[in-house]
Protein backbone atom coordinates (compact mmCIF):
# COMPACT_ATOMS: atom_id res chain seq x y z
CA UNK A 1 0.00 0.00 0.00
CA UNK A 2 1.29 3.45 -0.90
CA UNK A 3 1.39 5.69 2.19
CA UNK A 4 -0.47 8.98 2.32
CA UNK A 5 1.49 11.74 0.63
CA UNK A 6 2.77 9.47 -2.14
CA UNK A 7 2.64 10.79 -5.69
CA UNK A 8 0.35 9.41 -8.39
CA UNK A 9 1.43 10.16 -11.94
CA UNK A 10 -1.28 10.52 -14.59
CA UNK A 11 -0.54 10.26 -18.30
CA UNK A 12 -2.99 12.64 -19.98
CA UNK A 13 -4.40 16.02 -19.10
CA UNK A 14 -8.16 15.84 -19.76
CA UNK A 15 -11.24 15.82 -17.55
CA UNK A 16 -10.81 12.18 -16.54
CA UNK A 17 -7.34 12.99 -15.21
CA UNK A 18 -8.80 16.03 -13.46
CA UNK A 19 -11.40 13.92 -11.63
CA UNK A 20 -8.83 11.23 -10.81
CA UNK A 21 -6.56 13.89 -9.31
CA UNK A 22 -9.43 15.22 -7.21
CA UNK A 23 -10.12 11.72 -5.90
CA UNK A 24 -6.43 11.29 -5.10
CA UNK A 25 -6.42 14.52 -3.08
CA UNK A 26 -9.39 13.24 -1.07
CA UNK A 27 -7.24 10.27 0.01
CA UNK A 28 -4.22 12.48 0.77
CA UNK A 29 -2.19 11.59 -2.31
CA UNK A 30 -0.40 14.07 -4.55
CA UNK A 31 -1.27 13.90 -8.24
CA UNK A 32 0.95 15.09 -11.06
CA UNK A 33 0.24 14.73 -14.76
CA UNK A 34 1.98 14.65 -18.13
CA UNK A 35 0.45 15.68 -21.46
CA UNK A 36 1.33 17.53 -24.67
CA UNK A 37 0.53 21.27 -24.81
CA UNK A 38 -3.18 21.98 -25.01
CA UNK A 39 -6.23 22.73 -22.90
CA UNK A 40 -5.04 20.49 -20.08
CA UNK A 41 -7.79 20.87 -17.49
CA UNK A 42 -6.23 18.25 -15.19
CA UNK A 43 -3.53 20.77 -14.34
CA UNK A 44 -5.95 22.66 -12.07
CA UNK A 45 -6.10 19.68 -9.69
CA UNK A 46 -2.45 18.61 -9.86
CA UNK A 47 0.50 19.49 -7.67
CA UNK A 48 2.75 19.54 -10.73
CA UNK A 49 2.19 19.30 -14.47
CA UNK A 50 4.58 18.34 -17.27
CA UNK A 51 3.45 19.90 -20.55
CA UNK A 52 5.73 18.15 -23.02
CA UNK A 53 5.37 16.05 -26.15
CA UNK A 54 4.88 12.31 -25.92
CA UNK A 55 8.22 11.90 -27.67
CA UNK A 56 10.23 13.84 -25.10
CA UNK A 57 11.97 10.98 -23.33
CA UNK A 58 13.95 13.27 -21.03
CA UNK A 59 10.76 14.93 -19.80
CA UNK A 60 9.06 11.55 -19.35
CA UNK A 61 12.05 10.33 -17.34
CA UNK A 62 11.93 13.44 -15.15
CA UNK A 63 8.19 12.93 -14.65
CA UNK A 64 8.72 9.30 -13.66
CA UNK A 65 11.29 10.19 -11.00
CA UNK A 66 8.59 12.16 -9.16
CA UNK A 67 6.04 9.31 -9.17
CA UNK A 68 5.37 6.42 -6.85
CA UNK A 69 2.83 4.89 -9.26
CA UNK A 70 1.75 5.83 -12.79
CA UNK A 71 -1.65 5.41 -14.43
CA UNK A 72 -3.35 6.89 -17.52
CA UNK A 73 -6.58 8.70 -18.21
CA UNK A 74 -7.14 7.75 -21.85
CA UNK A 75 -6.32 4.74 -23.97
CA UNK A 76 -4.39 6.47 -26.76
CA UNK A 77 -1.28 7.37 -24.80
CA UNK A 78 1.48 6.28 -27.22
CA UNK A 79 3.07 2.99 -26.22
CA UNK A 80 6.49 4.55 -26.83
CA UNK A 81 5.73 7.08 -24.10
CA UNK A 82 4.56 4.37 -21.70
CA UNK A 83 7.75 2.43 -22.45
CA UNK A 84 9.75 5.36 -21.10
CA UNK A 85 8.19 4.79 -17.67
CA UNK A 86 9.91 2.11 -15.54
CA UNK A 87 7.59 -0.95 -15.57
CA UNK A 88 7.67 -1.16 -11.78
CA UNK A 89 5.89 2.20 -11.60
CA UNK A 90 2.99 1.26 -13.89
CA UNK A 91 -0.23 0.47 -12.05
CA UNK A 92 -0.92 -2.30 -14.58
CA UNK A 93 0.81 -3.70 -17.66
CA UNK A 94 0.83 -1.63 -20.84
CA UNK A 95 -0.70 -4.65 -22.59
CA UNK A 96 -4.12 -3.16 -21.81
CA UNK A 97 -3.29 -0.12 -23.93
CA UNK A 98 -1.76 -2.24 -26.67
CA UNK A 99 -5.01 -4.21 -27.02
CA UNK A 100 -7.38 -1.24 -26.74
CA UNK A 101 -5.51 1.02 -29.17
CA UNK A 102 -6.19 -1.20 -32.19
CA UNK A 103 -9.79 -2.21 -32.87
CA UNK A 104 -8.68 -5.29 -34.80
CA UNK A 105 -6.46 -6.52 -31.95
CA UNK A 106 -9.21 -5.70 -29.48
CA UNK A 107 -11.84 -7.80 -31.24
CA UNK A 108 -9.45 -10.72 -31.70
CA UNK A 109 -8.53 -10.56 -28.01
CA UNK A 110 -12.18 -10.58 -26.93
CA UNK A 111 -12.97 -13.46 -29.30
CA UNK A 112 -10.24 -15.54 -27.64
CA UNK A 113 -12.05 -15.02 -24.34
CA UNK A 114 -15.36 -16.20 -25.79
CA UNK A 115 -16.91 -12.81 -26.47
CA UNK A 116 -19.13 -12.00 -29.44
CA UNK A 117 -18.69 -8.87 -31.55
CA UNK A 118 -20.10 -7.55 -34.82
CA UNK A 119 -18.87 -9.25 -38.02
CA UNK A 120 -15.81 -7.39 -39.26
CA UNK A 121 -13.06 -7.33 -41.88
CA UNK A 122 -9.65 -5.66 -41.91
CA UNK A 123 -9.43 -2.91 -44.54
CA UNK A 124 -6.12 -1.44 -45.73
CA UNK A 125 -6.97 -0.19 -49.22
CA UNK A 126 -9.83 0.37 -51.66
CA UNK A 127 -9.71 -3.26 -52.81
CA UNK A 128 -10.05 -4.51 -49.23
CA UNK A 129 -12.97 -2.15 -48.73
CA UNK A 130 -14.78 -3.51 -51.79
CA UNK A 131 -14.26 -7.09 -50.58
CA UNK A 132 -15.38 -6.15 -47.07
CA UNK A 133 -18.64 -4.83 -48.46
CA UNK A 134 -19.18 -8.17 -50.21
CA UNK A 135 -18.32 -10.26 -47.15
CA UNK A 136 -20.02 -8.23 -44.41
CA UNK A 137 -22.62 -6.43 -46.47
CA UNK A 138 -24.51 -3.26 -45.60
CA UNK A 139 -25.46 -1.46 -43.50
CA UNK A 140 -22.07 -1.17 -41.87
CA UNK A 141 -19.55 1.22 -40.45
CA UNK A 142 -15.98 1.92 -41.53
CA UNK A 143 -13.68 2.90 -38.66
CA UNK A 144 -10.01 3.72 -38.44
CA UNK A 145 -8.32 0.82 -36.68
CA UNK A 146 -6.48 3.18 -34.38
CA UNK A 147 -7.56 6.37 -32.63
CA UNK A 148 -10.89 8.02 -33.25
CA UNK A 149 -13.53 8.24 -30.52
CA UNK A 150 -16.92 9.88 -29.88
CA UNK A 151 -17.88 9.19 -33.47
CA UNK A 152 -14.67 10.60 -34.99
CA UNK A 153 -12.85 8.54 -37.64
CA UNK A 154 -16.05 6.65 -38.47
CA UNK A 155 -18.25 6.50 -41.57
CA UNK A 156 -21.70 4.88 -41.55
CA UNK A 157 -22.65 3.18 -44.82
CA UNK A 158 -26.31 2.43 -45.37
CA UNK A 159 -26.03 0.78 -48.79
CA UNK A 160 -23.56 -0.34 -51.46
CA UNK A 161 -24.46 2.72 -53.51
CA UNK A 162 -23.63 4.97 -50.58
CA UNK A 163 -20.28 3.21 -50.15
CA UNK A 164 -19.16 4.50 -53.53
CA UNK A 165 -19.16 8.01 -52.06
CA UNK A 166 -16.91 7.09 -49.12
CA UNK A 167 -13.28 7.99 -49.65
CA UNK A 168 -10.89 5.50 -48.05
CA UNK A 169 -8.83 7.41 -45.44
CA UNK A 170 -5.51 5.81 -46.44
CA UNK A 171 -4.69 4.06 -43.18
CA UNK A 172 -5.66 0.70 -41.65
CA UNK A 173 -9.37 0.45 -40.94
CA UNK A 174 -11.98 -2.03 -39.81
CA UNK A 175 -15.33 -2.48 -41.52
CA UNK A 176 -18.07 -3.76 -39.21
CA UNK A 177 -21.59 -4.85 -39.89
CA UNK A 178 -24.12 -2.84 -37.93
CA UNK A 179 -25.59 -4.74 -34.99
CA UNK A 180 -29.38 -4.87 -34.64
CA UNK A 181 -29.58 -3.89 -30.99
CA UNK A 182 -32.30 -2.81 -28.61
CA UNK A 183 -30.11 -0.87 -26.20
CA UNK A 184 -26.49 -0.03 -25.32
CA UNK A 185 -24.84 -0.50 -21.94
CA UNK A 186 -21.45 -0.60 -20.32
CA UNK A 187 -19.91 -2.85 -17.69
CA UNK A 188 -17.58 -0.91 -15.41
CA UNK A 189 -15.46 -2.85 -12.95
CA UNK A 190 -12.61 -2.18 -10.60
CA UNK A 191 -9.93 -4.80 -9.98
CA UNK A 192 -7.33 -4.77 -7.24
CA UNK A 193 -3.74 -6.00 -7.58
CA UNK A 194 -4.80 -9.06 -5.57
CA UNK A 195 -7.50 -9.88 -8.16
CA UNK A 196 -10.60 -8.73 -6.29
CA UNK A 197 -13.25 -7.48 -8.75
CA UNK A 198 -16.25 -5.29 -8.05
CA UNK A 199 -18.88 -4.03 -10.50
CA UNK A 200 -21.08 -0.96 -10.61
CA UNK A 201 -24.63 -1.25 -11.92
CA UNK A 202 -24.80 -0.99 -15.71
CA UNK A 203 -26.56 2.05 -17.11
CA UNK A 204 -28.52 2.27 -20.34
CA UNK A 205 -26.43 4.53 -22.56
CA UNK A 206 -27.89 6.83 -25.20
CA UNK A 207 -25.67 8.28 -27.91
CA UNK A 208 -26.02 11.25 -30.23
CA UNK A 209 -23.72 11.56 -33.23
CA UNK A 210 -21.54 8.73 -31.93
CA UNK A 211 -21.00 10.46 -28.56
CA UNK A 212 -22.47 9.42 -25.23
CA UNK A 213 -25.25 11.85 -24.36
CA UNK A 214 -27.01 10.21 -21.41
CA UNK A 215 -26.66 7.29 -18.97
CA UNK A 216 -29.66 6.18 -16.91
CA UNK A 217 -30.68 3.76 -14.19
CA UNK A 218 -32.74 1.63 -13.97
CA UNK A 219 -31.38 0.35 -17.27
CA UNK A 220 -34.43 -1.72 -18.23
CA UNK A 221 -35.29 -5.42 -18.26
CA UNK A 222 -33.35 -6.36 -21.41
CA UNK A 223 -30.05 -4.93 -20.18
CA UNK A 224 -30.57 -6.30 -16.68
CA UNK A 225 -31.07 -9.79 -18.15
CA UNK A 226 -27.76 -9.60 -20.06
CA UNK A 227 -25.52 -7.89 -17.51
CA UNK A 228 -24.33 -11.08 -15.81
CA UNK A 229 -23.05 -12.59 -19.06
CA UNK A 230 -21.35 -9.31 -19.97
CA UNK A 231 -19.76 -9.13 -16.53
CA UNK A 232 -18.28 -12.59 -16.96
CA UNK A 233 -16.53 -11.44 -20.13
CA UNK A 234 -15.37 -8.21 -18.49
CA UNK A 235 -13.90 -10.12 -15.53
CA UNK A 236 -12.10 -12.52 -17.90
CA UNK A 237 -10.71 -9.53 -19.77
CA UNK A 238 -9.39 -7.89 -16.62
CA UNK A 239 -7.79 -11.13 -15.44
CA UNK A 240 -6.20 -11.87 -18.83
CA UNK A 241 -4.66 -8.39 -18.91
CA UNK A 242 -3.50 -8.46 -15.29
CA UNK A 243 -5.46 -5.25 -15.02
CA UNK A 244 -5.45 -3.04 -11.92
CA UNK A 245 -7.92 -0.15 -11.64
CA UNK A 246 -11.15 0.70 -13.43
CA UNK A 247 -11.87 -1.06 -16.73
CA UNK A 248 -14.89 -0.53 -19.00
CA UNK A 249 -16.42 -2.74 -21.68
CA UNK A 250 -19.26 -1.42 -23.86
CA UNK A 251 -21.99 -3.73 -25.18
CA UNK A 252 -25.02 -3.85 -27.42
CA UNK A 253 -28.04 -5.57 -25.90
CA UNK A 254 -29.58 -7.72 -28.65
CA UNK A 255 -32.30 -10.36 -28.81
CA UNK A 256 -29.53 -12.98 -28.87
CA UNK A 257 -27.54 -11.61 -25.92
CA UNK A 258 -24.79 -9.07 -25.32
CA UNK A 259 -22.52 -8.14 -28.22
CA UNK A 260 -19.15 -6.58 -27.38
CA UNK A 261 -18.52 -3.15 -28.89
CA UNK A 262 -15.28 -1.75 -27.46
CA UNK A 263 -13.06 -1.60 -24.41
CA UNK A 264 -11.73 1.36 -22.47
CA UNK A 265 -8.90 0.57 -19.99
CA UNK A 266 -9.72 3.56 -17.82
CA UNK A 267 -12.44 5.37 -15.94
CA UNK A 268 -15.37 6.04 -18.28
CA UNK A 269 -17.88 8.73 -19.19
CA UNK A 270 -20.79 6.35 -18.55
CA UNK A 271 -19.56 5.97 -14.96
CA UNK A 272 -19.60 9.65 -14.03
CA UNK A 273 -22.89 9.11 -12.20
CA UNK A 274 -21.00 7.08 -9.58
CA UNK A 275 -19.63 10.29 -8.02
CA UNK A 276 -22.99 11.04 -6.40
CA UNK A 277 -24.87 7.85 -7.17
CA UNK A 278 -22.71 5.02 -5.82
CA UNK A 279 -21.20 4.13 -2.47
CA UNK A 280 -17.74 4.75 -3.96
CA UNK A 281 -17.12 6.56 -7.23
CA UNK A 282 -15.19 5.03 -10.13
CA UNK A 283 -12.51 7.68 -9.61
CA UNK A 284 -11.98 6.94 -5.92
CA UNK A 285 -11.95 3.19 -6.49
CA UNK A 286 -9.40 3.58 -9.28
CA UNK A 287 -7.13 5.44 -6.86
CA UNK A 288 -7.75 2.84 -4.17
CA UNK A 289 -6.87 0.01 -6.55
CA UNK A 290 -3.62 1.47 -7.89
CA UNK A 291 -2.37 2.48 -4.42
CA UNK A 292 -3.23 -0.82 -2.72
CA UNK A 293 -6.03 0.51 -0.52
CA UNK A 294 -9.11 -1.68 0.10
CA UNK A 295 -11.73 -1.31 -2.62
CA UNK A 296 -14.88 0.60 -1.74
CA UNK A 297 -18.47 -0.53 -2.14
CA UNK A 298 -20.09 -0.07 -5.53
CA UNK A 299 -23.78 -0.25 -4.61
CA UNK A 300 -26.13 2.29 -6.19
CA UNK A 301 -27.49 4.73 -3.61
CA UNK A 302 -30.59 6.02 -5.40
CA UNK A 303 -33.69 4.56 -7.03
CA UNK A 304 -32.98 6.39 -10.28
CA UNK A 305 -29.99 8.08 -11.93
CA UNK A 306 -29.87 10.39 -14.96
CA UNK A 307 -26.42 11.57 -16.07
CA UNK A 308 -26.20 13.87 -19.10
CA UNK A 309 -23.17 15.31 -20.84
CA UNK A 310 -22.93 19.05 -21.39
CA UNK A 311 -21.59 19.44 -24.90
CA UNK A 312 -20.46 22.34 -27.08
CA UNK A 313 -21.21 26.02 -27.13
CA UNK A 314 -24.96 25.38 -26.85
CA UNK A 315 -24.53 24.08 -23.30
CA UNK A 316 -26.75 25.51 -20.59
CA UNK A 317 -25.10 27.86 -18.13
CA UNK A 318 -24.28 26.81 -14.60
CA UNK A 319 -26.91 29.24 -13.30
CA UNK A 320 -29.66 27.66 -15.39
CA UNK A 321 -28.78 24.13 -14.36
CA UNK A 322 -28.36 24.89 -10.67
CA UNK A 323 -31.71 26.72 -10.64
CA UNK A 324 -33.55 23.51 -11.46
CA UNK A 325 -35.65 21.73 -8.86
CA UNK A 326 -34.27 18.46 -7.51
CA UNK A 327 -30.74 19.65 -6.72
CA UNK A 328 -28.83 18.60 -9.85
CA UNK A 329 -25.14 17.80 -9.37
CA UNK A 330 -23.10 19.86 -11.82
CA UNK A 331 -19.54 19.16 -12.90
CA UNK A 332 -17.82 21.61 -15.23
CA UNK A 333 -14.39 20.67 -16.53
CA UNK A 334 -12.77 24.10 -16.75
CA UNK A 335 -12.23 23.98 -20.51
CA UNK A 336 -11.42 27.38 -21.96
CA UNK A 337 -12.96 26.90 -25.39
CA UNK A 338 -16.45 25.59 -26.04
CA UNK A 339 -16.96 24.14 -29.51
CA UNK A 340 -19.32 21.78 -31.27
CA UNK A 341 -19.00 18.19 -30.06
CA UNK A 342 -16.72 19.01 -27.12
CA UNK A 343 -17.60 17.73 -23.66
CA UNK A 344 -17.66 20.70 -21.32
CA UNK A 345 -19.10 18.98 -18.26
CA UNK A 346 -21.87 16.74 -17.04
CA UNK A 347 -24.87 16.94 -14.75
CA UNK A 348 -26.26 14.11 -12.64
CA UNK A 349 -29.82 14.03 -11.35
CA UNK A 350 -30.78 11.43 -8.75
CA UNK A 351 -34.07 10.07 -7.46
CA UNK A 352 -35.06 9.00 -3.98
CA UNK A 353 -32.32 7.50 -1.81
CA UNK A 354 -32.48 3.73 -1.42
CA UNK A 355 -32.93 2.41 2.13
Amino acid sequence: MLPAGSTIGILGGGQLGRMMAMAALQLSYRAIAYAPPGDNVAEDACADFFENSWGDRAALAAFATKCDVVTWEFENVPLTAVAAIPPALLACPARALEVAQDRLNEKAFIAQLGGTSAPYVRVENDGDFARALEVVGTPGILKTAREGYDGKGQWRIASANEASGVRFPGRPCIYEGLVAFEAEFSVILVRSAAGEVRFWDSTANHHEGGMLAQSVLPAGALIEAQVEQARELAAKTAQALGYVGVLTLEFFATKDGPVFNEMAPRVHNSGHWTIEGAATSQFENHIRAITGLPLGGTATRFASIDMRNIVGDAALTAHEILSEAGEPHLHLYGKREAREGRKMGHVTRVGHALP
